[in-house]
């Protein structure tokens, strides 16, 4: 049966990437060990894996992710405060789907979506 799902996003700097999900989004490094070339953060129940990619485009990166949180509204406010940057089309809104959603783009424009069911 399946329990978990842990995505792989490309990634060009290790530091700036850990740099980014630690220090801006509250994400811990997962492990005690520090794998060249590879990166695992986790907050809560969401594990994020990274592989290095240090030829990435970032204009042509479409990693995508979408994490679903049990208070949109509470985490939205804590990347505000924390001077997140929220994607241009990606603000605070109801979806005609039946979710209260927000994105961000990371350093490599991986889209990182966060989605609440409102119904």
């Amino acid at each position: 049966m399946l329990t978990a799902i842990n995505p792989k996003l490309p990634m060009r700097d290790k530091v700036i990437t850990r740099n980014y999900y630690v220090n801006r989004l509250g994400f811990q490094t997962l492990g005690d060990s520090d794998y060249d070339g590879y990166l695992m953060v986790v907050k809560d129940y969401i594990q994020i894996h990274f592989f290095e990619f240090k030829d990435l485009n970032p204009k042509e990166n479409y990693g995508q992710v979408y994490i679903r949180t049990n208070n949109i509204d509470k985490l939205y406010q804590t990347f505000m405060d924390s001077q997140v940057s929220i994607h241009p089309n990606g603000k605070l809104g109801t979806k005609p789907w039946g979710q209260k959603e927000f994105s961000l783009l990371d350093p490599d424009h991986n889209l990182l979506t966060f989605g609440q069911g409102i119904k």
